[in-house]
């Protein structure tokens, strides 16, 4: 470390200051206001969330606060508004903010309140983006991906400058926050930042295509929505006509509201669809069991045990028979984590139809009526 210029002491050259306070904007700043922040909330009678270190819960008795911090943007909400104008009167006292009043957009998302629960969109984002890319005016298509050809790494030429497909690619993935529809895209074109080609600069354009057709979309927050926690599991099997890899994907549910999805290329070379399968079920079941913490957390008890639906018979056998199969010998460790939950009764795996299962689209490039 070195003095900084016009500060070096002629007496003593190697010395250097000793920061004693954080300053705006240094590498360990965020750290050390979420501690000041923490040890505040902490006093003020809050819990620190184990599930997300960024949620406080104060609940005593009929009152409870929910505060959701991200760096210095903080979200307060409760039962009794009387409460919560309280408890902002009491953290301007300690800290230096402001009121924004209602929830309206946070992090890129707006916030918009609907006679049936409220309403998320991210439509100005999706407006920057287009204008960004010029695609403003662009002809809308009904999904995402095509379904034919198999996109592979090797189809068209590469990009001499991969720049712009990269920007744009980490734009969707913030993006997909919410817009499940274009997961299984995203996720798609990311394997293919290191080598993009021309045919990977068609899909990108593809997908903001089908933005700008549905610009307007949004998802609904129902607050009149059973407390029940239910989720759609599905696998790709080697999909993937690279490597031939598949693809887990899963959608998560409170009641009718959609409130988790992921879609992700799986890191092992599986032997069957009900081995692919298996494994997409096990990382659904990981989720639950975070977001049944969460809900703990958060005062919330389900009031029956979650249910996964898969359309794969075989693996849907597999998570409550306790014999242990010699073929699954290699998955060993998601067989235990799953059985083990199903035997306690903490989780159910249901079967459930092809036809059925809402995860598909989070697997595969679907024909526009099924997707």
């Amino acid at each position: 470390m070195f003095q900084p210029p016009g500060f070096i002491d002629s007496d003593h050259p190697t010395f250097i200051c000793k920061l004693r306070k954080a300053i705006y904007d240094l590498k360990q700043a965020p750290r050390v206001w979420y501690h000041e922040l923490r040890q505040f909330l902490m006093a003020a009678g809050f819990q620190n969330s184990h599930a997300d270190n960024s949620l406080f819960v104060l609940n005593t008795g009929t009152t409870s606060l929910y505060l959701l911090v991200y760096v210095d943007d903080i979200i307060l909400t409760g039962n009794q508004p009387a409460l919560v104008d309280q408890f902002i009167t009491q953290l301007a006292q300690q800290f230096s903010l402001k009121d924004l009043g209602s929830l309206t957009y946070f992090l890129g998302i707006e916030v918009v309140p609907h006679r049936h629960g409220i309403l998320l969109s991210q439509r100005r984002y999706i407006q920057d983006l287009l204008a960004r890319t010029n695609m403003t005016g662009a002809k809308p298509v009904s999904t995402p991906l095509p379904t034919s050809p198999p996109i592979s790494l090797h189809s068209g030429m590469t990009l001499s400058d991969p720049t712009e497909y990269r920007t744009i690619i980490e734009s969707l993935q913030y993006l997909s926050m919410t817009r499940p529809h274009i997961t299984y895209a995203v996720n798609k074109l990311s394997q293919y930042m290191h080598q993009p080609s021309t045919e990977h600069w068609a899909l990108v354009n593809r997908i903001l295509r089908y933005l700008y057709g549905t610009l307007d979309e949004r998802i609904i927050i129902h607050c009149n929505s059973s407390i029940s926690l239910h989720a759609f599991s599905d696998a790709d099997w080697a999909g993937d006509k690279d490597d031939y890899s598949s693809t887990s994907a899963y959608i998560v549910y409170l009641g009718r509201n959609r409130i988790s999805w992921n879609s992700k290329k799986q890191k092992t070379i599986t032997r069957s669809s009900t081995e692919a399968e298996y494994r997409s079920v096990a990382a659904t079941a990981a989720e639950i069991k975070w977001l049944c913490s969460l809900l703990t957390d958060l005062g919330i008890n389900l009031q029956q045990a979650p249910t996964i639906y898969c359309d794969n018979i075989g693996a849907t056998q597999l998570c409550s028979n306790p014999v242990f199969h010699s073929r699954m010998k290699h998955v060993t460790i998601d067989f235990q984590f799953i059985r083990d939950q199903v035997q306690t009764g903490s989780l159910r795996v249901a079967h459930v139809s092809s036809n059925d299962q809402l995860a598909d689209a989070l697997t595969k490039s679907l024909p526009r009526f099924k997707f």
